[in-house]
């Protein structure tokens, strides 16, 4: 993650600083010329860049903290993995975990679950105010111990 900070920062988007929102990816996308495509999938969502041009697909049937994970994992691959040239694609959930995958979902965590929260607020008060899955905020408890972001 430290190697991605200067990408992250040029996106002048709060990631970590506050909880980012649809809004905020949607923006984020736009600014990047990233194509969203929101539609029934068997899998949670995928990156793919084809001729230049890079496109996110989510899945239209997931619940909210689920589908923002998804997208902000998606969107980490197209800023910290895509193509220099050539076609590529990444799909969330599938296959083992590479250091890639890890990587999007470091990214996706502490875009949903900023720092400052990690610090001042109780695992419960996440889990009962915000909404938060436990799974998601254990997650991202271990990349705090961790990597102190």
């Amino acid at each position: 993650m430290f190697f991605f900070r200067e990408k992250i920062s040029k996106l002048r988007s709060d990631w970590n600083k506050r909880s980012l929102t649809e809004d905020d990816f949607h923006r984020l996308c736009k600014r990047q010329k990233i194509t969203v495509q929101e539609m029934p999938l068997r899998v949670s969502g995928f990156y793919y860049c084809v001729l230049g041009k890079h496109y996110i697909a989510i899945d239209s049937k997931l619940k909210k903290h689920k589908k923002l994970f998804v997208m902000f994992h998606e969107f980490a691959h197209y800023l910290m993995h895509a193509p220099e040239t050539g076609t590529t694609a990444n799909f969330h959930g599938v296959g083992r975990k590479t250091r890639k995958e890890c990587e999007a979902d470091a990214f996706a965590l502490c875009a949903l679950i900023p720092k400052t929260w990690i610090e001042t607020r109780t695992a419960q008060e996440l889990v009962e105010d915000e909404g938060i899955p436990a799974d998601l905020l254990r997650d991202r408890k271990e990349i705090y111990d961790i990597h102190k972001i």
